[in-house]
């Protein structure tokens, strides 16, 4: 197996192969992976950052957003990129810590009219979007394609994660059926993030991962892990399949994407 990789790809990766769960087989499972990450923000972040290094062959961005200032408080991949669209930091990051990996970048917005096209060819879809909007459209649309799903998200000092199996375990509503009202979760501005919490969340997010791609372990399916990063703790949430959950449920209301109701939520800081 190791005959199969160069000498710069078994020194690269040596830490990988010289685990018995992962070895030879399992790094190059890694290479031939496909994984999309929505988002390339404060999640998205340390996602893309640690499945590149892990040697993730392939890594899909959606981002429609371009580099602030303010970005770099938290989303560390795009240090000298000010004003550079997030897709394009994010690849030359990419290319820059790992050439093994190939970059698709889409400098848009995930909507209802591209998503079940853009997550055809992925493994695996990491949702690190910052508005419920999406956040909606992103379950629904991988529930309806049996798309397994990580979600994370984050708000000032705390933060969640689980992970969607569609037709195994509970979906993002079976947890939280309906977006709150516009308007009631404050907006980034008005409320904060400390910028080591999505370090943290998307870091979670990128070992569910890297887990699910291997076959190791447990993964986060019916359990909701919540962080408070100033009590320094981890709570951990039992999660049912709801049988009346509108997308996954005995009698889905959503059962495509034509169905559901997916407003323009104003962004906000729950996520990115």
């Amino acid at each position: 197996m190791l005959g199969e990789f160069t000498e710069e790809q078994i020194r690269r990766y040596s830490r990988h192969i010289i685990l018995q769960e992962v070895g030879g087989k399992g790094q190059k499972k890694l290479l031939s992976s496909r994984v999309l990450c929505i988002g390339a923000g404060g999640l998205g972040s340390p996602i893309i950052q640690y499945l590149a290094a892990a040697g993730v062959g392939t890594i899909g961005i959606v981002d429609d957003d371009i580099v602030e200032l303010s970005n770099l408080q938290r989303q560390v991949i795009h240090a000298g990129s000010l004003n550079v669209p997030k897709v394009e930091s994010a690849k030359r990051y990419v290319e820059s810590l790992n050439p093994d990996v190939k970059v698709v970048p889409y400098p848009e917005r995930i909507n209802p009219d591209n998503i079940l096209d853009i997550i055809r060819d992925y493994d695996i879809i990491v949702d690190g979007s910052d508005n419920f909007a999406t956040r909606y459209l992103v379950n629904d649309a991988c529930v309806i394609a049996k798309k397994p799903l990580s979600h994370g998200s984050i708000f000032r000092f705390e933060g969640q994660v689980t992970t969607i199996l569609p037709g195994e375990g509970p979906c993002y509503r079976c947890l939280f059926e309906h977006a709150p009202p516009a308007g009631m979760i404050p907006s980034c501005q008005e409320a904060g993030v400390i910028g080591v919490l999505p370090g943290i969340i998307g870091v979670i997010q990128a070992t569910e991962v890297i887990k699910y791609l291997l076959g190791l372990g447990e993964t986060l399916s019916g359990r909701l892990i919540f962080y408070d990063a100033l009590s320094m703790s981890f709570d951990e949430i039992k999660v049912r399949r709801n049988p009346s959950c509108p997308v996954c449920g005995e009698s889905p209301a959503i059962a495509s994407i034509e169905a559901g109701n997916y407003l323009d939520n104003e962004r906000v800081c729950s996520i990115g």
